[in-house]
């Protein structure tokens, strides 16, 4: 066995996260782990990288008995982890940051040619060899950047490598980038721990599948074996009725319309959001989807074009505008974009009505009101107070659709809304969602998952390229939405 991590347990102030926990891991296997937010998920991943110290429990790498006091002593050992954010220095090359730390020396000066070709050499054994080892980081695309990730560990000589969350922040077609890297890991013996919310790449990539609840092992299963609705049953403790909500049977009034919306990013936008409707937005990665969203909030403006509001003309030159004619965006990077860190989660709760009103004027009102919000949608947390970087991901999108919600919205604007939250908090988001539409709200989803996608839009506006390539019915098919993405599927 490469790994065993055997009985492991683990608290933080007292509070119990892990209670003898066991996983296993063999040579040239991809053991996928999964649980809801909370489930102790990241912690277990942690103490085997050594960047915590487990309570009680035993680590064996190999058949030898280890303990590693920081992250440098298991990436010596060859245990090599690539979190969900990235941590890569933007204005270095690639081979400086793969080198980062470690860098090759003669005579007491950095060896920049064997740093480059040891890169190169690298970058070759798993296919990658396209990218240049002098490109600079920051400039790279997110699928690049995650094997610039991937190669720093191997520069390791990591015998495990732990991918936590990896597709998070990629496009489909990226997605499938990442699952041939994986298996070339595999065929040089690499085992591979594959941490993920999405069910469909742990049955395509997992030998075995370990499911975690509230700090404890549920079970490990052969993923031949397994089932997606047996794995969701195990991981929330129940039957999910349905995955998706029921859509609308109708669609309200016109509530914002954009005629030839044009920007830097963007170009002729011709789009309507109805009251009661969910908007679905697919596209490939950088085809607009973003840059749309972040115009109508009024963060990247439009230049050109008219948008109407209910019927009126309206000027949405800034954030501040748009929060107040009732319009709020959920981005699809809450930690950079969307949260407060270091503040309590009713103060994030909060961050909305405090942009636009006084503090003084009905504070005591808004805060009641937010904490009747917070109850409503089910945030589990230690208190009020506590720091929001201390939630898990899928409390912390909560908290901030609660703040949303205090404003009542007319129009909500949600960028990848369920990135990096699991399936049981998925359905509390997906039905928070339907239910604002059923309220008369009008709803904008950007989703690069096809199957939340087409499970949740009753209409689906399809980018490529900063513009409109055309709209499709509710009940469409990836194929349809992939080939309008492509360009080569016409619209309907």
């Amino acid at each position: 066995m490469l790994l065993e991590l055997s009985e492991v347990s683990k608290s933080f102030f007292g509070v119990r996260v892990l209670h003898e926990v066991g996983l296993s891991l063999q040579a040239g296997e991809v053991h996928a782990v999964v649980g809801e937010n909370g489930a102790g998920k990241s912690t277990l991943m942690k103490i085997a990288s050594g960047a915590y110290q487990p309570d009680a429990g035993a680590i064996r790498l190999a058949g030898q008995a280890v303990s590693f006091r920081g992250p440098r002593e298991a990436q010596a050992a060859g245990v090599g982890i690539i979190h969900q954010e990235f941590n890569l220095l933007p204005e270095r090359t690639v081979a400086q940051n793969v080198f980062l730390g470690h860098e090759p020396s003669r005579r007491g000066f950095v060896d920049r040619g064997a740093m480059h070709a040891r890169t190169a050499e690298l970058l070759a054994s798993i296919g990658a060899d396209g990218l240049s080892p002098d490109a600079t980081v920051g400039r790279l695309g997110v699928a690049q950047q995650q094997i610039v990730e991937i190669v720093k560990a191997l520069a390791l000589d990591a015998r495990v490598l732990i991918m936590d969350e990896p597709t998070a922040s990629l496009a489909d077609h990226e997605v499938q980038v990442l699952y041939a890297l994986v298996r070339k890991l595999q065929q040089r013996g690499i085992g591979i721990v594959y941490v993920s919310h999405r069910l469909a790449e742990v049955f395509d990539l997992s030998n075995r599948i370990t499911v975690l609840k509230d700090g404890r092992l549920v079970t490990t299963l052969d993923t031949a074996q397994a089932t997606p609705e047996a794995l969701v049953r195990h991981m929330v403790g129940r039957e999910l009725a349905h995955y998706y909500p029921p859509r609308a049977t109708q669609a309200g009034t016109e509530r914002l319309s954009v005629s030839g919306g044009g920007n830097a990013k963007l170009r002729g936008i011709e789009l309507r959001l109805c009251s009661g409707e969910v908007t679905g937005i697919g596209g490939l990665q950088g085809s607009g989807r973003s840059a749309l969203a972040r115009a109508l909030f009024g963060a990247q403006p439009f230049t050109s074009g008219q948008v109407l509001l209910d019927g009126r003309p309206i000027r949405l030159r800034s954030p501040r505008s748009a929060v107040r004619a009732g319009i709020a965006y959920v981005t699809e990077d809450r930690k950079a974009e969307g949260l407060t860190p270091r503040q309590s989660l009713l103060d994030n709760a909060l961050l909305a009505t405090r942009a636009v009103r006084p503090q003084w004027l009905g504070q005591r009102a808004r805060a009641a009101n937010a904490r009747q919000l917070l109850a409503g949608i089910e945030v589990h947390a230690a208190g009020e107070d506590q720091e929001i970087r201390y939630l898990s991901g899928g409390n912390q999108q909560k908290v901030i659709l609660a703040r949303w919600l205090a404003m009542t919205p007319r129009v909500l604007l949600f960028d990848e809304p369920t990135r990096g939250i699991d399936v049981g908090a998925k359905a509390a988001v997906h039905d928070l969602i339907r239910r604002l539409a059923s309220d008369g709200a009008a709803v904008l989803m950007i989703s690069s998952e096809l199957p939340e996608l087409l499970g949740m839009s009753d209409r689906i506006v399809v980018m490529r390229d900063g513009a409109i390539a055309g709209e499709l019915p509710a009940g469409a098919s990836e194929e349809d939405v992939v080939g309008l993405a492509t360009g080569t599927r016409a619209a309907p």
